[in-house]
């Protein structure tokens, strides 16, 4: 399939750059019936809109979609959803100094050894910005998933450098992680972090961080063995962020130093707990490969983080190049995120949800075949 598009049977083509007239998707493969409004897309667009204070950058874009095609009285028809939404607040000659000078960090140089071609405006297609279409897409699968009791939830579980308490200590809430621009579910964690980014900010610098997330009440069997596994289409999925650097499911890297005594999971079938009390509890306690097992979901909760590096477009003195090849001292201008992670939360949600909606409608598939023959 074409780099700009993701799914097999729900499918996404995504379109649109940074300081172009707009952005937006095509979402073809979505079932009739589910119940999606405008409104549905644009809560979504909120929790990573720019110009939401804290970390992100100064850039005020509304983000408003306007819903074109595929929905008729609140409803799905079957057919394409076309979502567009329009950049109001582009301020391009910040980039005039870059149009023949290559930033470190970022595609700019790769891209142009692609496709001998690049927008120098922000980055076009290889900027951040490119992720509101991932969420307004990502909002259609979240209430797909909502039809069979799927629910995704991600968060800021470390920035610059700063680690937030784990779900099972005291404290954390999710609820409080809606309520503050770092998207951090524990309070003290969160006036930590910011105050590491206000003096990074200060020093003209950015930081990275890690989005962790859980999804509940996904059904066993989920997954397509060999290539198609549920892990490896998340890894490919969040891989395909610009900022992300690494994931790892479960007890990830630490698995590696310890012993299958310590690391390996309990099955648990569908009917468990009707058979044994110790179950539930047995669910959330030996979680070591995250909910997959043999790349198929194992109806425990799907759990994986995702690391993502410090934002590149700071504005202190770095070395680069030019087209020439000529060594340039640059000071990138504009208006840029001190720290990324907060707004990528709902873009890892909606890039779950993605995947899981697509899996999901495979297995259906399969299901239905198995039954008929």
């Amino acid at each position: 399939m074409p780099g700009n598009s993701f799914g097999t049977i729900f499918t996404v083509t995504t379109f649109g750059e940074s300081h172009g007239p707009a952005l937006g998707c095509v979402v073809d493969g979505c079932p009739a019936g589910i119940p999606l409004s405008t409104q549905d897309i644009a809560r979504e667009l909120r929790r990573r809109r720019p110009g939401g204070g804290g970390p992100a950058t100064s850039r005020a874009e509304a983000d408003e979609p306007e819903l074109l095609s595929g929905v008729f009285e609140a409803r799905t028809l079957g057919t394409p959803i076309a979502i567009i939404v329009r950049n109001t607040n582009q301020r391009s000659t910040d980039y005039d100094a870059l149009r023949d000078v290559y930033r470190p960090g970022h595609a700019d140089w790769a891209w142009e050894a692609k496709y001998g071609v690049r927008d120098h405006r922000g980055g076009g297609r290889s900027s951040g910005r490119e992720t509101l279409s991932r969420v307004a897409a990502g909002a259609v699968a979240k209430r797909f998933l909502s039809e069979y009791g799927v629910t995704v939830r991600a968060w800021t579980s470390a920035a610059a450098g700063i680690q937030v308490i784990r779900p099972e200590d005291p404290g954390f809430s999710l609820e409080e992680a809606e309520a503050n621009p770092l998207m951090v579910p524990h309070r003290e964690s969160a006036e930590r972090i910011m105050e590491r980014i206000e003096t990074l900010r200060a020093q003209n610098d950015s930081a990275g961080g890690i989005v962790s997330c859980s999804v509940m009440g996904l059904p066993p069997g989920l997954g397509e063995p060999v290539f198609g596994k549920l892990d490896a289409r998340l890894a490919a999925a969040m891989l395909s962020l610009g900022a992300a650097k690494g994931i790892e499911f479960g007890a990830g890297f630490a698995a590696a130093s310890g012993t299958g005594s310590s690391r390996n999971d309990c099955p648990v079938p569908k009917d468990a707990a009707r058979l044994s009390p110790a179950v539930p509890a047995l669910r959330y306690q030996t979680n070591n490969a995250g909910g997959i097992l043999g790349g198929i979901s194992t109806g425990m909760p799907l759990e994986f983080k995702v690391a993502f590096k410090p934002v590149p477009s700071i504005s202190k003195p770095q070395q680069t190049t030019d087209r020439q090849g000529a060594i340039r001292e640059l000071i990138i201008q504009g208006r840029h995120d001190v720290c990324i992670v907060p707004r990528a939360v709902p873009v890892v949600e909606a890039m779950t949800a993605l995947v899981l909606t697509d899996l999901l409608l495979l297995h259906r598939c399969d299901t239905q075949i198995r039954i008929s023959t």
